[in-house]
């Protein structure tokens, strides 16, 4: 009963994790599509909030992926406190398992690229930028041009989330 307990328990924040994974690249390309309506010239208070929102929202991937992680392992490290031994999966699971690990991964070193390489170049360049003056148009040029490189790499994580998601509902077969 313990075990069945502890089992839903992770699994439910497993599942809310993966959720998180894939809804902020989704929604995070929305608000960048949505954006660029208005075409590649600065709005200020509009792409502050852009940034704002887009760079915001770091912290709570980093989280969704690192429950992601603590919960995937706990899963089996729980039937293995229970029985003394792991779960002998089907043949199946392994398979959807390297899977999930492998596009988690990639997921993790998109994360990478985009909170650690273009966030702050994005966040240096706007800082030059003020409210009510034209920007360097070179300057403007290569914010927009980053952004846009940040838009792909979202909807690569999106599309590596989706997998995640598919690759999950495999890891219980046969069991």
């Amino acid at each position: 009963m313990l075990e069945s307990l502890i089992h839903s328990i992770l699994l439910a924040l497993h599942n809310l994790a993966l959720v998180g994974c894939a809804a902020a690249p989704f929604y995070n390309r929305q608000l960048v599509t949505k954006r660029a309506q208005y075409g590649p010239r600065l709005s200020y208070e509009l792409d502050k909030v852009v940034e704002d929102t887009l760079q915001g929202n770091a912290p709570y991937c980093m989280t969704f992926l690192a429950l992601l992680f603590a919960t995937g392992i706990g899963m089996p490290l729980n039937h293995l406190a229970f029985h003394g031994a792991l779960r002998v999966p089907h043949p199946v699971v392994p398979v959807a398992m390297a899977i999930k690990l492998t596009f988690v991964f990639g997921m993790m070193v998109i994360m990478w690229i985009i909170f650690f390489q273009i966030n702050p170049r994005l966040r240096e360049m706007f800082a030059t930028f003020a409210p009510g003056t034209p920007p360097d148009p070179a300057t403007e040029q290569t914010f927009f041009a980053l952004r846009a490189r940040r838009r792909r790499l979202c909807e690569v994580c999106l599309g590596f989330a989706v997998v995640v998601l598919v690759a999950s509902a495999f890891l219980r077969f046969g069991g």
